[in-house]
């Protein structure tokens, strides 16, 4: 081999030494790099717990000092003379069961946004007279629910529209301790009463507005609604559309009224 392909083997083993250390300085730098930069990352902040209580009533639902709350068993008295005074002696005697007022409604709240409420725990008298409507279904006629039911629900709804929304709420606050002692006692000892009755509200607002005839059938003793998907709402919404489009209307009204007042407060 002559001097000068000496030289041009030696250019080329330099050539290619110094291209190989390049990429595998690349290479390795890059994965250091990348190391550093995965080990610098912060770590993933871990999402917010929900608090506990989603909406505090004002004072921490503790008692005025001033005028303690009588014992839940012994309440009833107190509290159907302070909603006379804002519903009125004769709207309270036509519609409120004096038994258990506290409790009756708390269990009524919780079922709101279920499948059933308990007829014998409700807090107001049933509505008068039966289901009203239109077409014989023993008859094999299609069956709807009449015009003349919605006016059964007419009384009670007129009196709820009368009503001020913040006096009830600030009736509902002076008494909350008690109504928070009959939610535990009902089985939610480390729940709040004020969310359930919040989401209470949001389930029933959510009630459609059913526009034209609402088709019944009867499969057992009680009418029904034919459409599967009415019949699976919960049983507050299913009450609404049963009083019809326009009691309905007025019912949701004085509920985003009452929401406002019971939602979200910090206490």
């Amino acid at each position: 081999m002559t001097t000068k392909e000496k030289l041009l083997w030696a250019a080329i083993v330099i050539v290619l030494g110094g291209v190989g250390y390049a990429a595998y300085h690349y290479l390795t730098q890059g994965k250091e790099e990348t190391q550093q930069a995965a080990e610098v990352q912060p770590p993933p902040v871990p999402p917010e717990p929900e608090p506990a209580i989603k909406n505090p009533v004002p004072g921490g639902g503790q008692a005025d000092a001033g005028k303690p709350l009588p014992a839940l068993a012994a309440s009833d008295s107190g509290l159907a003379e302070e909603l006379t005074q804002l519903f009125g002696r004769d709207s309270v005697g036509a519609f409120l069961v004096r038994d258990n007022i506290i409790r009756n409604v708390v269990v009524t709240v919780d079922n709101l946004a279920r499948q059933k409420v308990a007829v014998e725990r409700r807090p107001v008298k049933p509505t008068p007279g039966q289901t009203a409507v239109d077409g014989d279904a023993d008859a094999g006629e299609v069956t709807t629910l009449s015009v003349q039911n919605y006016a059964r629900y007419a009384p009670f709804v007129k009196v709820l529209a009368a009503a001020d929304a913040k006096a009830l709420a600030a009736l509902y606050f002076r008494w909350y301790a008690l109504f928070q002692q009959a939610y535990e006692d009902q089985g939610y000892p480390d729940k709040y009463f004020n969310d359930r009755l919040v989401a209470a509200i949001d389930d029933m607002l959510k009630a459609p507005a059913v526009a034209g005839p609402v088709r019944l059938v009867r499969p057992r003793v009680f009418f029904e609604f034919a459409d599967p998907a009415l019949e699976a709402r919960s049983a507050g919404q299913k009450l609404l559309i049963r009083m019809g489009p326009e009691n309905a209307a007025t019912i949701k009204a004085k509920l985003r009224e009452l929401r406002a007042e019971v939602a979200g407060r910090s206490g």
